[in-house]
């Protein structure tokens, strides 16, 4: 799933490109100053704030160490000890990519003074601001940021459960699951047929099933000849949808088959003994499954409060302060965000405003009122990117679209094109992680 935002990294790959598309181009640039603008860094008198930081990923990592360099005290929970990222792990999927290359430590955030304690938050008291670990130490607050990211709703789908798991494989959490999903791949025999069904939104990187279904497309062109993929979708459309069956067009004719909502593609049950996926009007045996289950947020939000019927969070487009629980605030997918997509981008970004806000609340200031930019990449294959990038401001309540502001890759463009483009996904992946864990 590459995404989200290429900021010094995109300047250099497109220094170094003879063309590149100039919106983005432009978009990338500006991206760049104004996340690094918006920051303030106030001297702030008498005892440190103390800020609690829950999740350790693109997100929180970034909230984290935003805040710490503000000048307060500021301790990170996250209970693994390395972050897997998911941005391109679909190439992981498909042998193009070692899931080491996925991994992340936190030594960085350590040397920066930040308290990392490794562990999972069980309880939240949000009036008395005080966090509850599983060993029951507890953490105050001043103000708390929750950047949990997701949990796969595994009572959504009948008979799809985390046991299931284990034949028809999610892969939507970077790690045991990516490369169970790639060894049923390689196992496989030359003509089976792989299915994957994608679930409604919202859910994590929109573009990420259909990058996936491109990958795997690409693994089975050159790997499995006699093998083809159906993609069961519970939507009619999706992120980057021209660009995408533009290319499956080019690449994988005959191969690749997308199957939307209005021709039967919502996965109603899976029987993961016999790898079967049914919809309302048919049953579709998988040689291999990728089921993608319906989401919400972590499982902290719930217990904190901060997540509504939708199982998502709502949040003030401003200070991204929760609106069920004050003194809280979420960033990252488990934010609803108007507009603005679940990515890795968005979280980076969402962070960087976030810490901002929580800066200025602690200091009695007004904030300001923000714009994010979110750009997402996605591979169609090896060489072949393909993007979109929107900008939200805050507008009645959620964050939306500034009309006009955006935009996707042109549609009929030269291989050149796709080539630059896969190349500055590249460039982002390793100018994002170096911000964020480097």
């Amino acid at each position: 799933m590459p995404g989200h935002f290429l900021p010094q990294g995109e300047k250099v790959a497109r220094a170094q490109a003879s063309r590149s598309p100039t919106r983005r181009a432009l978009l990338g640039g500006l991206t760049a100053v104004s996340l690094a603008s918006i920051l303030p860094r106030p001297a702030i008198a008498q005892a440190r704030p103390k800020v609690v930081v829950i999740g350790g990923g693109f997100g929180g990592a970034t909230a984290a160490r935003e805040l710490k360099r503000a000048g307060l005290d500021v301790t990170l929970v996250e209970a693994n000890a390395t972050y897997v990222a998911c941005p391109f792990s679909n190439e992981v999927i498909a042998g193009l990519r070692p899931l080491e290359g996925q991994f992340f430590g936190y030594d960085a955030i350590r040397r920066e003074g930040i308290e990392l304690v490794q562990a999972t938050a069980t309880r939240i008291d949000a009036e008395a601001r005080r966090v509850t670990l599983a060993d029951g130490a507890q953490l105050s607050y001043d103000r708390l940021v929750l950047a949990p990211g997701i949990e796969l709703r595994f009572d959504a789908l009948p008979g799809y459960g985390e046991d299931a798991a284990e034949q028809m494989p999610h892969a939507w959490k970077a790690g045991s699951q990516t490369l169970l999903l790639r060894r049923q791949l390689e196992a496989m025999e030359d003509g089976g047929t792989v299915v994957i069904s994608v679930p409604p939104n919202p859910y994590r990187c929109p573009p990420g099933p259909y990058e996936r279904a491109s990958l795997i497309a690409h693994f089975l062109k050159t790997r499995k000849p006699r093998s083809k993929l159906l993609v069961l979708d519970a939507k009619d459309t999706f992120s980057k949808q021209r660009l995408f069956e533009q290319g499956w067009k080019e690449l994988y004719s005959n191969r690749l088959e997308w199957v939307g909502l209005a021709g039967g593609g919502q996965v109603t049950a899976v029987e993961p003994a016999t790898r079967t996926l049914v919809t309302d009007f048919a049953r579709h045996g998988a040689a291999v499954a990728n089921v993608i289950p319906p989401q919400r947020a972590g499982r902290i939000a719930e217990i904190a409060g901060v997540a509504d019927r939708s199982g998502w969070c709502p949040i003030d487009p401003v200070t991204f302060e929760s609106r069920l629980r004050a003194g809280i605030h979420v960033i990252g997918d488990s934010a609803i965000a108007g507009g603005m997509p679940k990515s890795a981008f968005s979280a980076n970004a969402q962070a960087k405003v976030c810490a901002a806000a929580v800066v200025d609340l602690l200091a009695d200031k007004e904030p300001a009122t923000p714009k994010l930019i979110n750009t997402c990449y996605s591979l169609v294959a090896p060489g072949y990117g393909i993007s979109v990038a929107g900008v939200y401001r805050p507008r009645n309540g959620l964050l939306a679209d500034v009309e006009g502001a955006g935009g996707t890759s042109p549609l009929e463009a030269p291989r050149q094109t796709r080539e630059l483009e896969a190349a500055y996904a590249e460039a982002w992946f390793r100018t994002i992680t170096a911000d964020v864990f480097g």
